[in-house]
C-alpha cells in the first residue's frame, strides 16, 4: 500500500525560532531540515519538531509558517513522545513473542504508558520480563518509524483482514473527515495519529514494564475484557531509578499499610467506600478539624450544618440533577412519591441559608463553612482506601459578597490557604487555573464565564502566585484555581480549590438588597483548604510514613516501665500529662523495656518515656524520641513544659 502524497504547497515556509530569530526556507522543509540549518549538534539531538504549539514527526514536512521549536531529550514535550513510542515497541514486541495477539490503543499516561491486548492466554510476570528483552532487541535495530496516509476503506479491508477487528473498528468510529495515519518501524506498524521519534533507538532502554491487569474494550464491561500491560519509561537510566525508589518509597508509605499497623482505620465490601474511623484515626480527624476550625474562626467564618438528603427539585433547579446526576445517590421515599438525592456537596446547601432573611450590601461578605459529609457514586474500580471513597468530608466553605469584594476575598483565602499547607509541612506547591469545560457540560453563558475566569486571573496576579491553566477541567458552574502539593517523594496531590461562580445564586434564586435599594446577585466563591478529609489524612500519613507532627499523632507519649516498681509514678506521670492536654498511653506490661520500646516505635509512638525505679525515686523521666537512639533524662516537670510546648497546635 502506497502512502499517500504530501500536500504541502511549494512556496517559501517563514519560521520564527525561539530566541525570535527569523527564517525563511524553500519548501518542503522538515524540523529535521531547520535543525541542522542551525547546527550539526542541534540536528543530531532532535527527537521531534514543535510547529505552532504542535509537536509533530522530525522528518515531517512544516505545514504552516510560524514559531518553531525543536524538541530534544531535554525538552518539556520529549517524556511523552519517548513513552507513546515505548508503548509501540511494547507492542511490537508482544507480536512477534505471541503471533495472533491483537493490538488495540496504547497511549503515554502519567509516568509511563500502557497498551491493551487482545489474548486469550493470560500473560505473567515471567512473559514481561521476556517482553522486556525483546523490547531492548527492538531499541538496539533502530528501526525508523515513517508516516503513512492510507485511504479509510482499504484502512479498514486490511486490518480486518490481517485479523486486527479493534483496529478497524477503530477506523470506522472515525469521523469521516479524519485522517488515516499509519506508523512503520521495521516490518511491524500500527494504526496511530503521532507523533513519533524519528527511530526506535531513540526510545532508549529506560524503562520497564509493571504490571498487568484487565480492562474492558472502550471502557465498556459489556464489551471483551483485554489485558492491559502498564510501564514506566523515563529520558535515562537515573531518571528511572529515581522513579522506581519512588515507588518502593511509595509501596512502605501506603497508608493503607499504615493505617493497619497504627489501627487508624479500616474498610469492608458491606460498606464499601465508607472508613471505619478507630479510636487512633480518628483522634487525628478531630486534631486535624479543630485545627482548620481555629483558622477559619479567626477569618470570620461562620460554621454551619446542613442536610444529608434532598428533595430532587433543589438539585434539579441547582443544575446537579443534569450535569452531576449519575455521580450521585437517589432514594425513592415510597410514602412520600418523591425521589431524594443524597448530598454531593454543600453548595446548594449553603445558599438555602444565605436565602433565609433578607440580606444588604452591608451584610456581605458572608463567609459560611461547613465541615460537611457527601456521597458521590464513585465506580468501584476507582476507588483506593481512604484517597477516594463514595462518603467523605470537606473542609467546605462559602463566600457571598459583591463583585467588588471578590479580589480581597480570593487574595485572603490564598494567604489561609498557603499558611495551613506551611503548617502542615508542605512547602512545595504548584498553582494552576482550570478553566471552562465544554458547551454541553456546563452552566451559564460565554459572558459569564469569561468574567468568572478573568476574576480569578486577577486575583491570582494580585496575589503574585505563578499559575498554570488547564482548559476545559473546570466545574460544570465555574472556573476553579486548584492548589497542588508535592510531598516527602516528590508526588503531585490536588487538594484545595477556589471557585468563582455566577450561575448558582442565579438559578437558587440568592439575592441581596444594594446600596441603591434594588435587588442584586451575590457571586459565590467555592472554597476548600484540605478538599476531602478522609483523602488529606491519607496524604498525611503517606508524606510523614506515619510519623505526625506531635501536635497530630494520636498518641504523643508512651509511659513505659522498666520494673512493677515504677508502677504507681508512671501511673501519676499519666496523670499529670493528661492534666496538660497531652494525648499519653502507660504500658505497664510485664515485658522487657526493649521489647516495649520496639513494639512501640513501630506504632511510630513521638515519644516513649522510660520509667525504672531510679526515675521514680528521683522524679526524672528518661525520653526515647522516634527514630533516635538516644536518650534524655529530664525531670518529669521540665518534660511535661516541654512537650506541651513542643505539641501545641500551629496558630
Amino acid at each position: 500500500m502506497q502512502a499517500a502524497a504530501n500536500n504541502a504547497s511549494q512556496k517559501e515556509r517563514k519560521i520564527t525560532l525561539p530566541d525570535g530569530k527569523a527564517l525563511t526556507f524553500a519548501t518542503p522543509v522538515t524540523g529535521y531540515d531547520v535543525a541542522k540549518s542551525i547546527g550539526e549538534g542541534l540536528a543530531k539531538a532532535a527527537l521531534a519538531a514543535k510547529l505552532n504549539g504542535e509537536v509533530i514527526d522530525l522528518h515531517r514536512p512544516l505545514f504552516a509558517d510560524g514559531a518553531l521549536e525543536i524538541v530534544t531529550r531535554k525538552s518539556a514535550d520529549a517524556l511523552d513522545i519517548i513513552r507513546h513510542d515505548a508503548a509501540h515497541v511494547m507492542a511490537e514486541a508482544v507480536q512477534e513473542l505471541f503471533p495472533g495477539t491483537q493490538v488495540t490503543i496504547g497511549p503515554a499516561i502519567e509516568n509511563g504508558f500502557y497498551y491493551d491486548f487482545g489474548r486469550d492466554t493470560p500473560f505473567t510476570t515471567d512473559d514481561l520480563a521476556k517482553i522486556e528483552a525483546k523490547m531492548k532487541e527492538i531499541v538496539a535495530r533502530n528501526e525508523t518509524f515513517t508516516r503513512e496516509e492510507w485511504p479509510r476503506d482499504e484502512a479498514i479491508r486490511h486490518f480486518e483482514g490481517i485479523g486486527e477487528k479493534y483496529k478497524a473498528e477503530i477506523i470506522r468510529d472515525l469521523a469521516t473527515t479524519e485522517t488515516i495515519s499509519v506508523y512503520k518501524q521495521g516490518k511491524w506498524y500500527d494504526l496511530c495519529r503521532g507523533p513519533h521519534l524519528p527511530a526506535t533507538g531513540a526510545v532508549g532502554t529506560a524503562f520497564k514494564l509493571m504490571k498487568v491487569a484487565g480492562a474492558y474494550w472502550r471502557g465498556d464491561s459489556k464489551n471483551a475484557m483485554l489485558q492491559r500491560i502498564y510501564g514506566t519509561a523515563w529520558r535515562d537510566q537515573k531518571e528511572l531509578d529515581a522513579h522506581l525508589h519512588m515507588l518502593e518509597e511509595a509501596e512502605k508509605r501506603d497508608h493503607r499499610k499504615i493505617g493497619r499497623e497504627m489501627d487508624l482505620f479500616h474498610m469492608q465490601e458491606e460498606a464499601t467506600g465508607s472508613v471505619f474511623w478507630h479510636d487512633k484515626g480518628y483522634t487525628i480527624w478531630r486534631a486535624l478539624e479543630n485545627f482548620i476550625r481555629g483558622r477559619i474562626q479567626r477569618a470570620g467564618y461562620q460554621e454551619v450544618k446542613t442536610p444529608q438528603l434532598f428533595d430532587s427539585s433543589l438539585f434539579k433547579a441547582s443544575g446537579h440533577w443534569d450535569l452531576y446526576g449519575d455521580n450521585m445517590f437517589k432514594v425513592e421515599a415510597k410514602a412520600d412519591e418523591k425521589v431524594f438525592g443524597v448530598k454531593p456537596m454543600n453548595c446548594p446547601a449553603h445558599v438555602q441559608i444565605f436565602n433565609q432573611g433578607l440580606k444588604s450590601y452591608r451584610d456581605l461578605p458572608i463567609r459560611m463553612a461547613e465541615f460537611g459529609c457527601c456521597h458521590r457514586n464513585e465506580p468501584s474500580g476507582a476507588m483506593h482506601g481512604i484517597m477516594r471513597v463514595r462518603q467523605f468530608t470537606q473542609d467546605d466553605a462559602h463566600i457571598f459578597c459583591r463583585a467588588d469584594q471578590v479580589e480581597q476575598e480570593a487574595l485572603d483565602y490564598f494567604k489561609l490557604q498557603l499558611g495551613v499547607y506551611k503548617d502542615l509541612g508542605f512547602d512545595k506547591i504548584s498553582v494552576k487555573l482550570a478553566l471552562r469545560p465544554g458547551p454541553n457540560v456546563r452552566l451559564g453563558s460565554d459572558e459569564i464565564w469569561d468574567k468568572a475566569e478573568n476574576g480569578l486571573r486577577t486575583s491570582l496576579r494580585a496575589a503574585g502566585l505563578e499559575f498554570e491553566e488547564l482548559p476545559g477541567e473546570g466545574a460544570f458552574y465555574g472556573p476553579k484555581v486548584e492548589f497542588h502539593l508535592t510531598d516527602a517523594i516528590g508526588r503531585t496531590w490536588q487538594c484545595g480549590t477556589l471557585q468563582l461562580d455566577f450561575n448558582l445564586p442565579e438559578r437558587l434564586d440568592a439575592s441581596y438588597i444594594g446600596e441603591d435599594s434594588h435587588r442584586h446577585r451575590p457571586v459565590m466563591l467555592h472554597r476548600a483548604i484540605l478538599g476531602s478529609m478522609e483523602r488529606f489524612i491519607g496524604i498525611l500519613i503517606e508524606h510523614h510514613a506515619g510519623k505526625f507532627p506531635l501536635w497530630l499523632a494520636p498518641v504523643q507519649v508512651v509511659v513505659a516501665t522498666i520494673t512493677s516498681d515504677a508502677d504507681d509514678y508512671a501511673k501519676e506521670v499519666q496523670k499529670q500529662l493528661e492534666k496538660a492536654g497531652i494525648r499519653v498511653k502507660t504500658d505497664l506490661r510485664n515485658e522487657k523495656i526493649n521489647y516495649k520500646i520496639r513494639e512501640h516505635s513501630l506504632v511510630k509512638a513521638p515519644q516513649i518515656w522510660v520509667i525504672g525505679k531510679r526515675e521514680a525515686e528521683e522524679g526524672k523521666v528518661a525520653i526515647r524520641r522516634l527514630g533516635s537512639d538516644a536518650q534524655e533524662i529530664l525531670a518529669t516537670a521540665d518534660a511535661i513544659r516541654k512537650i506541651t510546648e513542643d505539641s501545641a497546635v500551629p496558630q
